[in-house]
């Protein structure tokens, strides 16, 4: 992936090594979408029979928001490279959607992105590297601590720069969903159905970010050319070893369709792959999709 000399977002927090905000009091409130929530709630699901949706409370709609961190933003170090390289990566992500939202007639507002390390207050509670990735639609931020990436890599079996890319973006995909009105009605349906079709809710948004993040490929390479042999199939790699079905069979040795929330590996690779060939947001309404 080409992708040094790109122009890098100053949108970009940077909380590492100041503390986070941590300590005690501060449970997940509101509602935060993570791309690797599933790896530490299959642990929980395998070990004690609890759903992955209730161990982390990522689709929970109650609670109170935590106060969010107090004085000027700091920004990454000049010198560093995996900064440089998401906050490039989100840079692209804010040239492709602004792009896309002004062509519809709307104005796209891009996301804060904040670098952290153990834990940082957000929004939505504490957030936690155990929980991967994750989005916060309380403050529009999107939450990394960059040791994932080594997680990827070496525990999942995903390495590559375009597949830690693709982290980033789907991220920003549940910052499209939430401008768009999606994961509000989404949320809006807590509580009134079962668990079961809250489940099958959460696949559908997320294999949506997904496809969101597969147009960003499409729209990115299109204005950059910056992909190289192999990225494309990094990003599928990627989509395939975080999918539900084998992260419940690596850590159970058994797999629990209903219990899903983020979608099969096959799903997720055919709606990455989606998005990417169309480079259409009318392609990726997963909620109206007879088959996933």
């Amino acid at each position: 992936m080409k992708w040094e000399g790109n122009r890098e977002s100053s949108n970009v927090e940077d909380r590492r090594g100041s503390g986070g905000g941590g300590g005690g009091g501060f449970g997940i409130g509101g509602r935060s979408i993570g791309i690797g929530t599933v790896v530490l709630a299959l642990i929980g699901w395998g070990v004690f029979g609890i759903n992955p949706l209730t161990t982390i409370g990522v689709l929970s709609g109650g609670g109170s928001p935590a106060p969010t961190q107090q004085g000027p933003a700091k920004a990454p170090p000049a010198n560093d490279a995996g900064a440089k390289f998401v906050s490039t990566v989100l840079a692209s992500t804010e040239d492709v959607w602004t792009d896309i939202f002004t062509k519809g007639g709307a104005q796209y507002r891009a996301p804060r992105l904040v670098l952290f390390t153990g834990v940082t207050r957000t929004a939505c509670g504490t957030g936690q590297s155990a929980m991967g990735p994750f989005y916060c639609p309380g403050d529009q931020k999107v939450y990394l601590d960059m040791d994932f990436f080594n997680t990827m890599s070496r525990q999942l079996g995903a390495p590559g720069e375009f597949a830690r890319a693709y982290v980033v973006a789907h991220e920003v995909g549940h910052h499209v969903q939430n401008l768009l009105g999606i994961s509000g009605k989404v949320d809006a349906m807590r509580g009134r159905i079962s668990e079961r079709e809250q489940n099958a809710m959460s696949v559908r948004l997320e294999l949506q970010a997904d496809c969101y993040a597969g147009i960003w490929a499409n729209h990115s390479q299109q204005a950059k050319s910056w992909l190289e042999q192999g990225d494309i199939e990094s990003a599928m790699n990627a989509a395939q070893q975080i999918g539900d079905d084998k992260l419940q069979r690596e850590a159970t040795g058994t797999v629990r369709p209903d219990s899903f929330t983020h979608g099969s590996s096959a799903q997720r690779v055919r709606w990455f792959t989606q998005g990417y060939k169309t480079g259409s947001v009318q392609s990726c309404d997963t909620f109206q999709a007879g088959s996933l």
